[in-house]
Protein backbone atom coordinates (compact mmCIF):
# COMPACT_ATOMS: atom_id res chain seq x y z
CA UNK A 1 0.00 0.00 0.00
CA UNK A 2 2.92 2.46 1.28
CA UNK A 3 4.52 1.68 -2.62
CA UNK A 4 1.41 2.30 -4.53
CA UNK A 5 1.18 5.69 -2.62
CA UNK A 6 4.74 6.55 -3.13
CA UNK A 7 4.31 5.54 -7.08
CA UNK A 8 1.23 8.04 -6.94
CA UNK A 9 2.87 10.73 -5.40
CA UNK A 10 5.63 10.35 -7.52
CA UNK A 11 4.00 9.93 -10.85
CA UNK A 12 1.56 13.84 -9.98
CA UNK A 13 4.98 15.35 -9.16
CA UNK A 14 6.56 14.46 -12.59
CA UNK A 15 3.32 15.28 -14.20
CA UNK A 16 2.83 18.81 -12.49
CA UNK A 17 6.51 19.58 -13.23
CA UNK A 18 6.52 18.32 -16.61
CA UNK A 19 3.30 20.74 -17.11
CA UNK A 20 5.10 23.89 -15.24
CA UNK A 21 8.27 23.44 -17.71
CA UNK A 22 5.90 23.71 -21.06
CA UNK A 23 4.17 26.52 -19.82
CA UNK A 24 7.50 27.97 -19.23
CA UNK A 25 8.42 27.34 -22.82
CA UNK A 26 5.61 28.28 -24.50
CA UNK A 27 5.11 31.68 -22.47
CA UNK A 28 5.74 34.10 -25.21
CA UNK A 29 8.40 36.18 -24.70
CA UNK A 30 6.98 39.87 -25.38
CA UNK A 31 4.34 39.69 -22.79
CA UNK A 32 6.56 39.48 -19.98
CA UNK A 33 6.65 43.31 -20.47
CA UNK A 34 6.16 46.22 -22.75
CA UNK A 35 7.52 45.90 -26.40
CA UNK A 36 7.12 49.13 -28.75
CA UNK A 37 5.59 49.02 -32.10
CA UNK A 38 8.96 50.97 -33.40
CA UNK A 39 11.46 48.88 -31.73
CA UNK A 40 13.27 50.72 -28.36
CA UNK A 41 14.92 52.76 -31.35
CA UNK A 42 12.34 53.97 -33.02
CA UNK A 43 14.50 57.43 -34.89
CA UNK A 44 17.67 59.17 -35.31
CA UNK A 45 17.39 61.56 -32.25
CA UNK A 46 17.18 58.51 -30.04
CA UNK A 47 19.99 56.38 -32.13
CA UNK A 48 22.05 59.35 -31.88
CA UNK A 49 21.59 60.05 -27.90
CA UNK A 50 22.46 56.32 -27.05
CA UNK A 51 25.53 56.69 -28.91
CA UNK A 52 26.82 59.20 -27.10
CA UNK A 53 25.91 57.56 -24.37
CA UNK A 54 27.81 54.55 -25.22
CA UNK A 55 30.33 56.56 -26.97
CA UNK A 56 31.98 59.00 -24.55
CA UNK A 57 32.36 56.51 -21.20
CA UNK A 58 34.83 54.93 -23.95
CA UNK A 59 36.34 57.43 -25.94
CA UNK A 60 35.79 60.66 -23.18
CA UNK A 61 33.99 63.63 -23.66
CA UNK A 62 36.26 64.70 -27.68
CA UNK A 63 34.04 61.85 -29.00
CA UNK A 64 31.27 64.92 -29.28
CA UNK A 65 33.71 66.69 -31.15
CA UNK A 66 33.76 64.53 -34.07
CA UNK A 67 29.53 65.63 -35.07
CA UNK A 68 27.89 66.59 -36.88
CA UNK A 69 26.72 62.26 -36.23
CA UNK A 70 26.28 60.82 -39.80
CA UNK A 71 22.89 58.37 -39.40
CA UNK A 72 21.61 55.43 -41.46
CA UNK A 73 19.39 52.85 -40.54
CA UNK A 74 19.61 49.12 -42.61
CA UNK A 75 17.77 46.18 -42.40
CA UNK A 76 16.62 47.05 -38.67
CA UNK A 77 20.32 48.71 -37.66
CA UNK A 78 21.34 52.21 -36.84
CA UNK A 79 24.67 52.94 -38.10
CA UNK A 80 25.85 56.22 -36.30
CA UNK A 81 29.32 57.15 -37.20
CA UNK A 82 31.34 60.89 -36.48
CA UNK A 83 32.65 63.16 -39.25
CA UNK A 84 35.79 65.45 -38.95
CA UNK A 85 35.86 69.03 -39.96
CA UNK A 86 37.53 69.47 -43.40
CA UNK A 87 41.27 69.28 -43.27
CA UNK A 88 41.60 67.35 -40.20
CA UNK A 89 43.03 64.23 -40.00
CA UNK A 90 42.64 61.05 -37.95
CA UNK A 91 39.62 59.00 -37.31
CA UNK A 92 36.24 58.84 -35.89
CA UNK A 93 33.92 56.92 -33.50
CA UNK A 94 31.38 54.62 -34.76
CA UNK A 95 28.73 52.77 -33.69
CA UNK A 96 25.79 50.16 -34.84
CA UNK A 97 22.53 49.69 -32.90
CA UNK A 98 19.67 47.15 -33.22
CA UNK A 99 16.56 49.41 -33.94
CA UNK A 100 14.13 46.60 -31.63
CA UNK A 101 15.92 45.79 -28.58
CA UNK A 102 18.70 48.46 -28.91
CA UNK A 103 21.38 45.89 -28.25
CA UNK A 104 24.62 47.21 -29.37
CA UNK A 105 26.21 44.82 -32.48
CA UNK A 106 29.59 47.23 -32.78
CA UNK A 107 31.75 49.85 -31.27
CA UNK A 108 34.47 51.36 -32.40
CA UNK A 109 36.96 53.82 -33.85
CA UNK A 110 38.61 54.65 -37.09
CA UNK A 111 42.19 55.74 -37.60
Amino acid sequence: MKRILLALICIFLTITLFSFNESIKSEDITQRGYVPTEGFVPNEETAIKIAESILVPIYGEQVLKKKPFIVKLDENIWSIKGTLPKGYLGGVPYIKIQKSDCKILMVGHSK
